[in-house]
This record gives C-alpha cells, structure tokens and sequence, in this order.
C-alpha cells in the first residue's frame, strides 16, 4: 500500500495553539504529514520563514510522522510534487467554510489525486489566529495563552526587539 502523505499548508506566522491542535490531530490520519511554510513574498510576515520552521520544528519534535518543510507558488503543486493524498485545512468559522470549499474545489479540478480534509478545532483554540496574536503582542497584551511556550518568548524578543 502506496504512503499516505497530508500536507498542512499555512503561514504560521507565528504558530498557534490551534495550529499544533490540528497538526497533532491531522498527523493520525497519515503516514506522513507535511507541515508546509508558505513562503510568500507578497505578505507582510513578522518571522521569517526560516523562523517559521524553527519554531515548528521544535513545537513537533517527537512526531516522527510529522515533516516541517517550505513552498512556494500553488499549494496543489507542491502536494503534487510531494505525492499527497490529501490538504489539511482547519476551519474556524462559516467565512473559513466559504473559501475553503472553493479552494478545495479548485485544487481538486487541478490535482484529482488530492482531497482535503478540515478540522474543526478544538474549542479552546476555536478563535485563534496568528493574526490575532500577533495584533495582541504588538499593541503590548500576552499572547502567551495562545502559543506554545517557545513562540511566546521569540514574538515577545521579536516585538519588544530584546
């Protein structure tokens, strides 16, 4: 039987609370799964994707089924390029419903072979976004309970600048 590959496609500027959730949950679901940094010269990011992958790294180490790796262009054709089976997407509210369902509509017009999946959170991390905590820890609030603790102390030497 041929290797079950999911990628998990995302910012992750920072990573969340919600984002391990899902990524502890979606990794059950596959072989391998790959936790793709969009690399994307068009958004204003506050970490690197470099530091993106650091900090994803260390908040999965010990998930030997989980790959942290970056991309850039089309997500489909990095799942294409990857052989995956499936896009992992969380969904938040009816507006993540809206778009999601057209991208994985699109996605599937272009790379058949692929589904995606969503995940509802779990409904502590229903309302967090890597928006929202960065909104929160740059207007000087904690943002602690919304991150794991090694993003916590990097967003707050990041925009505290020590």
């Amino acid at each position: 039987m041929p290797e079950r590959i999911g990628v998990y496609p995302g910012s992750f500027d920072p990573p969340t609370l919600g984002h391990l959730d899902l990524i502890n949950r979606a990794s059950a679901f596959f072989d391998t799964l790959i936790v793709a940094v969009a690399r994307n010269t068009e958004k204003n990011s506050l970490f690197s994707v470099d530091e993106r992958i650091e900090m994803l790294e260390e908040i999965t180490a010990g998930m030997d089924n989980v790959r942290i790796d970056y991309f850039k262009g089309l997500t489909v054709d990095f799942a294409r390029e990857n052989n995956a089976i499936a896009l992992v997407r969380g969904l938040r509210a009816v507006s993540d419903f809206e778009t999601e369902m057209t991208m994985a509509a699109t996605n599937r017009k272009m790379y058949k072979n692929c589904d995606t999946i969503s995940f509802m959170p779990t409904e502590q991390y229903m309302f967090i976004s890597s928006r929202l905590v960065k909104e929160i820890a740059q207007l000087g609030g904690d943002a602690s309970q919304f991150v794991p603790p090694n993003v916590a102390k990097r967003l707050n030497k990041k925009v505290n600048g020590g």
